[in-house]
């Protein structure tokens, strides 16, 4: 079974990827696609950037930070025993992330949910948006539970 790791280069979906690698079984799983979908607003240089003697589109710090996010998630995996490869897209996120499970047939999503509720429903989210609409099994794994402060009276 192929599997999509989706990163966006936050703690959460590091998590994620942690998450999976405690619960899943690395001997059905036979590859792992670590995947971070670059926006194509932010594909564009600023004036700044592209004065400064980059040569292409490479050298942008978006893509930059999206290769850095998905090398991060891949070595937490390394040595798990999938074989795992890093992508980069530009795009819609969601949209983007289900066109590459649809490409390498995959069998899972792997997803860090971020958003509240409320803000899921005015703005969408991305994985709102391919919990709903993929066509293999996804795994949306939540932020953990925020330390609770201690008050302490005086």
């Amino acid at each position: 079974m192929h599997v999509i790791i989706a990163t966006d280069g936050s703690k959460q979906s590091l998590q994620a990827a942690r998450y999976l690698r405690s619960v899943a079984d690395p001997e059905s799983i036979t590859s792992v696609s670590v995947l971070a979908v670059v926006s194509p607003l932010a594909a564009v240089p600023f004036a700044t950037e592209s004065d400064s003697g980059h040569k292409d589109i490479e050298d942008l710090s978006f893509r930059t930070a999206a290769q850095a996010a998905t090398a991060q998630v891949a070595a937490e995996l390394d040595g798990w025993g999938p074989k795992i490869s890093q992508q980069i897209r530009s795009g819609s996120p969601a949209s983007e992330i289900l066109k590459a499970a649809k490409a390498k047939d995959t069998g899972l999503i792997v997803v860090a949910s971020q958003s509240s509720r409320a803000s899921a429903v005015l703005m969408g989210s991305v994985a709102h948006r391919v919990l709903n609409q993929a066509t293999c099994p996804v795994l949306v794994v939540r932020p953990g539970a925020k330390p609770k402060k201690v008050v302490r009276k005086k």
